[in-house]
């Protein structure tokens, strides 16, 4: 692929989003519910699901941070929110965070859910940032995220917000791995003071900027033959047909600017089945490693083969020990739940230790 290849964004600089709540839904027999919220800007606003510590109505002065966590392709959204409850209860901060676990549907929810009038996904597909299904015009999965953070930058409302933590695990890894790369409203947070932290966990692939793929064995990376795989570097895999939001930056600015995000890579140190069910088996997959272990080991090293002392990486990658493809235990090891909710390491009992991977 050629470097130059024009990429990038859908920036939304001329107008605030507005994110309203209106009533809740239940979402099973436990008294956990999501809010139905209202999100984008006026005129165009779009009801979404979203699991919340707080209403939104209350008084949002005290937030000093934000954490947004991302579902898998269970789309389960109740269990992401209540283990990263669990954690932020634990570290005594519940008053001055906001915790949010986004809930993404497709069709077949409505047997258990109320998502009637809510934007819909097809199969996986809202983990690579396609438009929804059924709706009247073009809504990315990643314009929800884009319009949530638009909110936390308004400071009249968040007026002591510090920091936006975005964490997803396994689809919802591969979803914020790809935001992390295209998105361009962290930009807007940053300019009123507000850093932004993503956390990817346990993703199935990555989103590689050139037509270079790893050698066998760690032995460093060359041009990827598409004989072997044609598609191999098409969106979501690489930079070629990249979808409507993304325009209009070339790969050599979309690399700097992913550089200096603050990104954490989790991987865990069992998630190594090259057959595990929920594993992306595609070619386009398979050309980054055999497994989901070996895929974020290669990437690291990827960004480490790009990067430069021009362009220097503000990175951290860790195996978690033992661990294999469980959110609640990722999230709930040692260095996620502090990156996560500054949980001391040293009070985090069951949580699973960490080991810093070599960038």
């Amino acid at each position: 692929m050629n470097i130059y290849f024009r990429c990038g964004l859908l920036l939304c600089l001329s107008w605030v989003c507005l994110l309203s709540l209106t009533h809740a839904q239940p979402l099973d027999a436990t008294a956990l519910q999501w809010q139905r919220v209202e999100l984008g800007k006026a005129g165009e606003r779009y009801p979404f699901a979203m699991y919340s510590n707080k209403p939104w109505s209350g008084d949002m002065t005290r937030v000093r941070k934000a954490v947004l966590v991302f579902h898998g392709l269970g789309r389960n959204g109740a269990g992401y929110f209540t283990s990263a409850q669990k954690m932020l209860n634990a570290s005594g901060a519940e008053e001055e965070t906001l915790l949010l676990a986004p809930n993404y549907f497709i069709a077949t929810d409505a047997a258990h859910h109320a998502v009637s009038g809510l934007p819909l996904w097809r199969g996986s597909r809202w983990n690579r940032g396609e438009d929804a299904a059924n709706w009247p015009r073009p809504l990315s999965s990643f314009q929800p995220i884009d319009d949530v953070l638009a909110v936390l930058a308004d400071r009249t409302k968040f007026t002591s917000l510090e920091i936006v933590v975005l964490a997803g695990h396994s689809g919802g890894g591969q979803l914020m791995h790809r935001y992390s790369v295209l998105n361009s409203i962290e930009g807007i947070l940053r300019g009123v003071g507000v850093r932004v932290r993503y956390i990817i966990a346990n993703p199935s692939s990555f989103l590689y900027f050139t037509n270079e793929r790893p050698l066998a064995n760690g032995a460093g990376f060359a041009p990827y033959d598409s004989s072997r795989c044609p598609a191999f570097n098409d969106y979501r895999y690489g930079l070629d047909n990249l979808p409507p939001y993304a325009s209009n930056v070339s790969v050599p600015e979309l690399f700097r600017r992913y550089t200096e995000r603050d990104v954490t890579v989790l991987l865990g140190g069992a998630d190594n089945d090259p057959n595990h069910n929920q594993l992306d088996r595609t070619c386009g997959a398979q050309a980054g490693g055999g497994n989901r272990l070996d895929r974020g080991k290669n990437y690291i090293r990827y960004e480490a083969h790009l990067a430069n002392s021009a362009m220097p990486l503000k990175r951290q990658a860790f195996e978690v020990i033992g661990v294999g493809h469980s959110q609640s235990r990722m999230f709930g090891s040692k260095c996620a739940a502090r990156l996560l909710f500054g949980l001391a390491e040293e009070t985090n009992a069951a949580g699973a230790a960490c080991g810093a991977l070599q960038l």
